[in-house]
């Protein structure tokens, strides 16, 4: 786990090398992003909520901390399907919950569903952090962007701007993406500039 980084108390973010990445792509291509993925923790009441987590071998030790001091139950939360990573390892060591079920979510724990996206973001109103998955990601030069057309089959991109709308009624603080940089602060107006892009 590269970086894991306490962005505000009882929130994380880290890196860790993607097993599947491969160097090379073609940019905007469906392989053009980088090898180090983003991955969140969020301490609810009595649950670590985990979002899209990647743990490499040897970030065990400070995942099994953050459970101690924010456990006793652990939920693994997913945005896309082929963003499981670690989950299965995660479920197995912990015992973890997977469910977006909103009526299972911890307190403090919100899912948006983009429909026709195959993705599902979280929202954790307490920090006003939002964490997509590949939908939303870090622009080359900051801030960020729409993903590429080619991460999208049977859908445009303008069809996509419009499912992503509605997160501009959400007071977002800081959008912790999958891919590139995370913005940590302003996080509404770059949603607001990724989508007039």
């Amino acid at each position: 786990m590269n970086d894991l980084r306490e962005l505000r108390p009882g929130l994380w973010r880290w890196t860790a090398p993607h097993p599947a990445w491969r160097p090379g792509a073609a940019r905007d291509s469906a392989g053009d992003w980088p090898q180090e993925v983003g991955c969140v923790a969020y301490a609810a009441p009595g649950t670590l909520v985990l979002v899209d987590p990647l743990v490499p071998d040897d970030g065990w030790p400070a995942l099994d901390a953050l459970v101690r001091a924010h456990g006793p139950r652990v939920h693994v939360l997913t945005t896309l399907r082929w963003h499981r990573r670690s989950r299965a390892a995660i479920v197995e060591r912990y015992g973890a919950q997977t469910s977006r079920a909103r009526a299972v979510l911890p307190a403090g724990v919100e899912t948006v569903p983009l429909p026709r996206t195959g993705e599902t973001m979280v929202w954790l109103p307490g920090p006003r952090a939002l964490v997509p998955g590949d939908r939303l990601i870090g622009g080359r030069r900051g801030g960020l962007r729409v993903c590429p057309r080619s991460w999208l089959p049977g859908m445009e991109t303008e069809a996509l701007r419009a499912a992503l709308a509605p997160l501009l009624e959400l007071p977002v603080a800081m959008v912790l993406v999958s891919h590139g940089p995370p913005v940590l602060r302003g996080g509404r107006a770059a949603i607001a500039r990724a989508l007039a892009a």
